[in-house]
């Protein structure tokens, strides 16, 4: 059998590239959660501070940022859970509570005082923590970061999000919507 060691050594070289060229493609194309994300209502998350109204009621309208545990502290009702819900779920459970003996017919408006961060990483003028603005883009977040540095990939990022609970990584075009709380990461281009 001359021809069983050359066959052995050209399969296992063919399976040793093979591994080779998957280590080096770590592209990821941004799961389809990424875009549906963008078009749902604003989730509530810790860091978000929030400017509530309790309409009549001065002494209960104030802001209130959400705690590390995903709560928000609310006179009279105690600790109230924010992480994962909207604007205006939390703006119902408050008046639900408030209405267990306290007030007859609470009118709440809840409005975001300031975002949670963005945080841009990688390949920019000035990598840090930056305020979000609703309608960033991607780009608009670089610049914000001092701009693409002079190795910086151009065409797209990997972004870090946390979608209903799980965090997920993917890779977008710089006109793509930034969410709060997102990570922004610019790779350096191959040539």
């Amino acid at each position: 059998m001359p021809f069983a060691k050359p066959k052995i050594a050209l399969a296992l070289s063919m399976a040793a590239m093979s591994v080779a060229l998957a280590a080096c493609n770590t592209y990821q194309p941004a799961p389809r959660a990424f875009s549906e994300a963008t078009i749902q209502p604003y989730t509530l998350d810790s860091g978000d501070r929030l400017r509530v109204t309790v309409f009549d009621q001065p002494g209960l309208s104030n802001t209130y940022t959400v705690d590390q545990a995903g709560y928000i502290s609310f006179p009279l009702v105690g600790q109230i859970t924010a992480r994962g819900r909207t604007l205006q779920q939390l703006s119902g459970q408050i008046a639900q509570k408030l209405r267990q003996g306290y007030i007859r017919d609470p009118d709440v408006s809840i409005d975001v005082d300031r975002y949670r961060s963005v945080y841009i990483m990688g390949e920019v003028g000035q990598p840090g923590q930056y305020s979000y603005v609703p309608g960033m883009t991607v780009q608009n977040a670089i610049a914000v970061a001092g701009g693409f540095s002079s190795r910086a990939n151009q065409a797209n990022a990997d972004v870090t999000r946390k979608i209903n609970g799980h965090v997920m990584t993917g890779r977008v075009g710089i006109s793509d919507p930034v969410l709060a709380g997102d990570t922004i990461y610019v790779r350096e281009r191959l040539f």
